[in-house]
């Protein structure tokens, strides 16, 4: 659809380049800017329209499972494997499907699912092959690319942004990763400092060198 965008203004610009510059001097000026607006009315309402139904259409959630691989590498990408197990072993993946799938309102599903077909059809366009199939290098570099076109650089349109359309797919998925990784018996025992017997209440206790946070409040 944004492709379609760009196509409705290139072809607006030739049009009123075409109307402005003949030689005609029965051309109307007026009527050629007239036209000129009309038809841009016309292409922003209708990627407007477009954007509405595509949020609060009935989502094919069940097609979220068929993604579980690409979910898996995305966290993973996130929260990598290291001296600590990563979000794929945690199955971090299975948490997200299941907080989409049940915990999430109908734009909410759809903005994720579009959120992923966007990261298969960049990749299929930039690196010929699927995510799971990049490299670590081009992993990132995704990541990165989506991370940017997510959030505005005047923090006021992130509002209205969210505001209109909800929270963007990028930044709703690294929230999930770590909070999924978070509650994870991996993420908790080995990730962050979990003490199995945290005995009597202390309000404040002193992080020692190199200390992971802690696991529980």
């Amino acid at each position: 659809m944004l492709l379609l965008l760009k196509e409705h203004i290139i072809f607006i610009i030739i049009k009123f380049k075409f109307i402005t510059n003949k030689s005609n001097p029965e051309v109307n000026r007026r009527n050629a800017v007239k036209n000129v607006l009309a038809l841009s009315f016309l292409s922003v309402a209708g990627f407007s329209g477009y954007k509405y139904y595509s949020r609060f259409k009935e989502a094919n959630i069940k097609e979220i499972y068929s993604y579980k691989n690409l979910i898996a590498e995305l966290a993973e990408t996130i929260i990598p494997k290291t001296d600590t197990p990563g979000a794929k072993q945690a199955n971090v993946q299975d948490f997200i499907i299941n907080i989409i799938t049940n915990c999430s309102s109908v734009p909410e599903q759809n903005t994720f699912l579009d959120g992923l077909d966007d990261v298969q059809d960049y990749c299929k366009s930039n690196y010929q092959t699927d995510f799971v199939k990049c490299t670590a290098e081009q992993k990132i570099e995704v990541m990165r690319h989506f991370e940017e076109k997510s959030l505005y650089k005047i923090g006021i349109l992130n509002k209205i942004n969210k505001k209109l359309l909800g929270q963007p797919f990028f930044v709703r998925l690294k929230a999930l990763t770590v909070i999924g990784y978070c509650n994870s018996f991996y993420g908790a025992t080995e990730g962050l400092a979990y003490d199995y017997i945290p005995g009597a209440y202390q309000a404040c206790i002193a992080i020692q060198p190199n200390q992971k946070s802690w696991a529980t409040k």
